[in-house]
């Protein structure tokens, strides 16, 4: 549940639009410690908070969303510009000023961003478990800091924004009267940076493409090895028996039938990209529209703040807000692209949109989407206090309303209709749902306005205190759990495996995941037949066999081919899309060298993995390479779905203790602190399901060094003798 701080990083956002869309007040916005030799409340906490900085805990604070490795080196420079939201971060609806705060984030690279949140002894275990569920409600990637230390707060202001640089002479904003752009300008000044005030000038007035190395929140760590995370909205196709769930914190939009087989997905990797549903990119997808007529599926983008439109039938996603156009620089291009180096001009907008005038409005963090007719989108925020009137044929902004009346007068009867149906839900339950969301004073049940959808006689809904969903029926009140299935079509998840825009991204901060095995070959060269035996751990179970789109291979060095074994097994459809990057670069390569050659190959019939569960009950993966001699290495990743068995493990336990059996589990892959993992078990323990029910991943990382010898001669001494061998690695989880 721990994080290093955040350095800003580009969104696709309109940044000269921000005054507009916030329309904050700049009266008496700030106020400046006097002297950063006296003693006073603001200056006292710059030094609590850079003391702070080295240890994971102390007698007076504890950081959340921060990473333990970083407990090594101190948290942040000591000289560098910083942005700190302090006070009480657990009040009322804490989503305004996150949200202004994740905007000066996106716009800020270089700039350290933290939170610091008040408490006492009495409430700390409490306040440190709500604001762990915060960070993941609110998608927070900065550390919060979680102090006992009682500090002066100004009359009548919950939270504060301190602006400074080398922890002195702070910059003090008042939420209430805060100018958002104005705050912007005072970072700028501050910023000794030339390099970074550059960049920032050249996102002024266009719209980017954000860097595909996104830091995510570092305490979905370990709950993104759970099946579903955030599952935040949910809509349905009844004629053609599909459900479209937004697995929000995945970054994906998961189709399925009402039985709960899942027949497709959406998205890859956080980002934001158009294409193939395998390698299209979304950040934080919300709510989500099917268009029966078009076959299609409005998504709201909310990170990324986009609307983007996926047709079922081509398997493409689109962007329809705002208008982008995708430059193509050729085949190195491609080629930088593909590793996360493009150039920063390679996405625009349209000519028309770059000439409206600076305060054109803009989405911002939108989370909900009704369609009026054939041609407008309604689009509403996660609080309902503002709502975008997007016309589909121009693909702009018509108008912005605000506050919940407004947005009632116009599309009061559409909503109204459908929280109608609410009143056959628990009134117990949908009240937790909706604190779990947010909370909209005015009118609470806005809150779950796209986290249910009707299904026949039944009502569908997302439980995202359990990252499961349920179905109720409206008739006799009976509820269940929706029990997924074909799990393995989603491929091997972005989080595991080290795609090539990851690789080139690892001096920036991007770990690599765990190990789960090492193993040393000395072999003659040839082709060496390799079967991995997996044993997963006795209190567990699988949901179901392993598919070939959950395994991704990597060969380096020596390595001159990786193939799969030879089996009757069909293969997938579906390939994980790190996996069909390599084999694009691989054959791009061979077209460019020796065209023949590689239509050659293209006529050849591919083998298939094997993957299959032996006699023993250990998980089986074969592959075979070629090797030459030198060294070389094989890397293999794989995702398994487990849940807990029902055996004589975990006969008796309480849900606390099961809890804890999870943990355990991931625990060697995740590097989990205590803390992390008391923290896990609370958060699993406050859905109050069955915790033999979760289904969740343990990841499989494993790599094999060949150390190959020199060919052997034939007894002429001229001739080299071709060898085939073969190893069993076994791999304890």
């Amino acid at each position: 549940m721990l994080l290093s701080v955040e350095t800003g990083t580009f969104r696709r956002t309109h940044w000269s639009e921000l005054a507009v869309c916030f329309r904050f007040a700049s009266v008496k916005r700030k106020s400046r410690a006097s002297s950063p030799s006296s003693s006073s409340p603001h200056t006292d906490l710059l030094t609590y908070v850079r003391g702070s900085l080295d240890k994971l805990e102390g007698p007076s604070h504890h950081w959340l969303n921060r990473d333990a490795a970083e407990t090594s080196k101190q948290l942040v420079k000591e000289k560098g510009t910083y942005v700190v939201l302090a006070g009480d971060l657990l009040y009322g609806d804490p989503s305004g000023f996150f949200e202004k705060l994740k905007l000066l984030q996106q716009r800020s690279p270089g700039v350290c961003f933290m939170g610091i949140h008040f408490s006492d002894q009495a409430r700390i275990t409490d306040d440190r478990t709500a604001l762990a569920e915060l960070i993941v409600k609110e998608y927070l990637t900065f550390p919060v800091l979680l102090s006992e230390k009682e500090f002066p707060k100004s009359s009548g202001e919950e939270v504060r924004y301190f602006v400074f640089r080398d922890f002195k002479n702070p910059l003090i904003y008042q939420d209430k009267d805060l100018d958002i752009a104005s705050v912007a300008k005072d970072l700028d000044s501050l910023s000794q940076d030339t390099e970074k005030s550059k960049s920032v000038k050249l996102f002024t007035n266009t719209w980017s493409k954000q860097a595909d190395a996104i830091k995510e929140p570092h305490f979905s760590s370990f709950l993104q090895d759970l099946f579903l995370y955030f599952p935040g909205c949910l809509s349905a196709d009844e004629v053609g028996d599909c459900l479209f769930l937004s697995d929000s914190n995945h970054h994906r939009i998961i189709i399925s039938n009402y039985s709960g087989e899942i027949l497709d997905s959406i998205g890859c990797f956080p980002g934001f990209e158009d294409g193939e549903f395998e390698s299209a990119k979304m950040l934080r997808p919300a709510a989500t529209l099917y268009d029966e007529e078009e076959d299609c599926l409005y998504i709201v983008d909310s990170e990324n703040h986009a609307i983007r439109r996926a047709n079922i039938k081509t398997r493409v996603l689109e962007t329809v807000y705002p208008k982008v156009i995708k430059k193509s620089g050729g085949l190195w291009s491609w080629i930088m692209e593909k590793v996360g180096i493009e150039k920063d001009d390679d996405t625009t907008v349209d000519a028309d949109a770059q000439s409206e005038e600076s305060d054109a409005p803009s989405l911002m963090f939108p989370w909900h989407i009704l369609k009026r007719d054939n041609d407008t989108l309604l689009v509403i925020n996660k609080s309902c206090s503002k709502l975008w009137i997007i016309n589909l044929p121009s693909g702009e902004i018509e108008e912005v309303v605000e506050g919940l009346q407004g947005i009632m007068e116009i599309c009061g009867e559409l909503i109204t209709e459908k929280l109608s149906v609410l009143k056959y839900l628990p009134s117990t339950w949908l009240q937790q749902q909706t604190k779990a969301i947010t909370s909209c004073k005015e009118l609470p049940s806005a809150a779950l306005l796209s986290s249910f959808s009707k299904f026949g006689d039944d009502i569908v809904m997302t439980d995202i205190t359990g990252q499961r969903v349920l179905k109720l029926n409206r008739e006799s009140g009976a509820c269940s759990s929706i029990q997924f299935s074909n799990i393995g079509i989603l491929g091997l998840p972005y989080w595991l495996s080290t795609p090539l825009e990851r690789v080139f991204n690892l001096a920036s901060g991007v770990p690599e995941a765990h190990i789960s095995h090492t193993h040393q070959l000395r072999l003659l060269p040839g082709k060496i037949s390799i079967t991995l035996k997996i044993e997963i751990p006795q209190c567990t179970e699988l949901v179901e066999p392993v598919q070939e789109s959950c395994i991704w291979r990597q060969a380096r060095g020596s390595i001159t081919e990786v193939s799969n074994a030879g089996s009757a097994v069909e293969p997938s459809e579906k390939v994980g899309i790190s996996q069909q990057w390599y084999d694009e670069l691989d054959n791009l390569a061979k077209e460019i060298v020796n065209p023949e050659l590689a239509e050659e190959e293209e006529e050849k019939e591919e083998d298939v993995s094997e993957v299959e569960s032996g006699d023993d009950g250990r998980i089986r993966i074969d592959c075979s390479v070629n090797t030459s001699p030198g060294s070389s290495e094989l890397i293999v990743y794989a995702a398994l779905y487990l849940r807990l068995a029902k055996n004589v493990e975990t006969e008796g336990a309480s849900q606390e203790e099961l809890a804890r059996r999870i943990a355990d589990v991931l625990k060697p892959a995740r590097n989990m602190t205590t803390m992390d993992e008391d923290l896990f078990v609370k958060v699993l323990l406050k859905s109050k399901r069955e915790v033999r029910d979760i289904v969740f991943l343990k990841p499989v990382h494993v790599r094999i060094r060949f150390d190959t010898m020199d060919h052997p001669k034939a007894d002429n001494s001229r001739d080299i003798i071709l060898t085939d061998s073969s190893a069993q690695i076994d791999v304890r989880l």
